[in-house]
């Protein structure tokens, strides 16, 4: 019954900014960690930031410095603000949620394109 969506992929030029958003929806469970994940082509999907509900945050070291991951566990919602975006960020952005109910679970979105050109 869980669902996240993700919002706020597009292009933008290399360069530039772009934030993302997830909200889940449905019937909802007690949440102990969201995050982002990426699909770049030709690769495999890979974390990009996440946080848990206690706050710690982490984040791969190609994205360090330019990506923050912020929300609010409590009301479901996460957002990756993307910086000094660069054509090798070019992936499709998946947000996940773990969930508690139980068993412990990922809960995945759909997914949203982000492009950056050159």
């Amino acid at each position: 019954q869980m669902q996240l969506v993700e919002s706020g992929g597009g292009l933008v030029q290399s360069g530039g900014s772009l934030t993302l958003s997830c909200e889940a929806s449905g019937i909802l469970f007690t949440i102990n960690g969201m995050g982002w994940y990426r699909q770049i082509p030709g690769k495999e999907r890979e974390l990009v930031a996440s946080f848990a509900s206690g706050g710690n945050t982490n984040y791969a070291d190609s994205v360090k410095g330019r990506f923050t991951i912020s929300g609010d566990v409590a009301k479901k919602m996460v957002y990756l603000q993307m910086g000094e975006l660069t054509p090798e960020d070019t992936a499709v952005y998946y947000c996940y949620a773990d969930t508690d109910h139980r068993v412990i679970s990922r809960v995945w979105g759909q997914g949203t394109q982000v492009t950056v050109s050159s």
